[in-house]
């Protein structure tokens, strides 16, 4: 579409947080930004998107230890949210250990679908929404997998992220879970199986096991079909054939460990992570708060640190805490588990910090308004 990367385009970024969600606006081409919130306050908000087909509508997945677990709706932007009747869950009682302990992943579905909505949840489970999150269909090929015994449950807990339907084929579903692995359907969730080929696993028994694979974090390029990009535990992978087969493209990263990435979505040789100093250590390497970029598709890596903390910053960013807004130039948002919120409109030249005294910020998620009646 002509204009659709033009730089003044209004921009929305969901910010979930430990204590609520913020919402920050551009109107000015990404030149000053007004920050909302608290929306949904005192809830854990671990995934919120404004929907690409319709920026009016999207969805927060809200947590709280005595309050339960529930799923908002807004219909203006994230300017007002509503909780929904029902969420994606095993059993009918939503307050079951064994039924639901998290909402992960909320994602949309295909673009000729624009009520449908996925969702990923712990206990491991993916559901679908053909109404908007009015009702829920569990998807048993993935639910009752055969593999689910190799299942196990990771720091984070036993999570379904990185929930996403591939944009060059709306039949093809991908699930990511940690402590489980890639996986893939190939007709609309019915059938599943494992896509982990490649991936370095030395906490698994075998030399190559296929699944069980503890990923941080999966995202399917827009651009290439075939190409997605992962962060596992143990590196940073490429993929060409829709995860059949994985490449790493650690060397020349600090670290082999880590959570967030981004892609540049005209670009799929593009992609931006940032490192963390070990399993043991879940913070910036050297307390130095460094996004590092690829453009040549993991062959090369360089440090983007302008504007950002490069002393005593033993920050955690967490999966969802990196995305990009499709702009030209790119616009990158970083969110830290200390709470601070930054900001570059150059591709991650250069940061500007956009808030410095949020809660604990476990989700970013960047949406382009043209369009959208706010």
């Amino acid at each position: 579409m002509p204009g659709a990367r033009h730089p003044a385009s209004p921009v929305a970024l969901l910010v979930g947080t430990r204590k609520g969600l913020f919402v920050a606006r551009s109107q000015d081409g990404r030149g000053s930004w007004q920050i909302e919130g608290p929306h949904i306050p005192g809830y854990e908000i671990q995934a919120a998107f404004l929907d690409p087909r319709d920026p009016r509508k999207g969805w927060a997945a809200a947590h709280h230890p005595v309050w339960g677990i529930h799923l908002y709706r807004t219909h203006d932007a994230g300017a007002h949210w509503s909780p929904l009747a029902e969420v994606p869950r095993h059993g009918a009682d939503d307050t079951d250990p064994a039924s639901l302990q998290m909402i992960w992943s909320v994602a949309p579905g295909p673009v000729d679908q624009p009520d449908q909505i996925l969702a990923g949840i712990e206990p491991p489970g993916v559901f679908r929404s053909d109404d908007g999150g009015e009702h829920w269909q569990a998807l048993e090929g993935f639910n009752a997998h055969p593999d689910r015994p190799h299942w196990s449950p990771a720091k984070g807990g036993l999570a379904v992220h990185s929930v996403q339907v591939d944009p060059h084929n709306p039949q093809r579903l991908y699930a990511a879970m940690s402590a489980g692995g890639v996986y893939c359907s190939d007709d609309n969730g019915s059938t599943w199986e494992a896509r982990n080929q490649g991936i370095r696993a030395p906490y698994l028994a075998g030399a190559a096991p296929r699944c069980g694979h503890c990923v941080h974090r999966l995202l399917v390029h827009p651009a290439r079909p075939g190409r997605a990009w992962q962060q596992s535990h143990h590196g940073l992978y490429v993929t060409d054939d829709g995860g059949t087969h994985w490449r790493e493209v650690t060397p020349g990263l600090p670290s082999d460990f880590g959570y967030a990435l981004a892609t540049d979505p005209a670009d799929p040789d593009v992609i931006y992570c940032v490192p963390e100093e070990s399993s043991q250590f879940r913070a910036t390497v050297d307390g130095r708060l460094r996004v590092y970029r690829s453009r040549d598709a993991g062959e090369t890596w360089t440090a983007l640190e302008a504007g950002l903390p490069q002393e005593n910053a033993f920050v955690t960013i967490l999966r969802d805490g990196l995305d990009s807004d499709g702009l030209d130039p790119l616009g990158l948002y970083l969110g830290t588990s200390s709470g601070h919120l930054f900001a570059s409109t150059d591709a991650g030249d250069h940061w500007t910090l956009l808030a410095g005294f949020l809660p604990g910020i476990l989700s970013v998620r960047a949406t382009r308004l043209a369009g959208a009646a706010t």
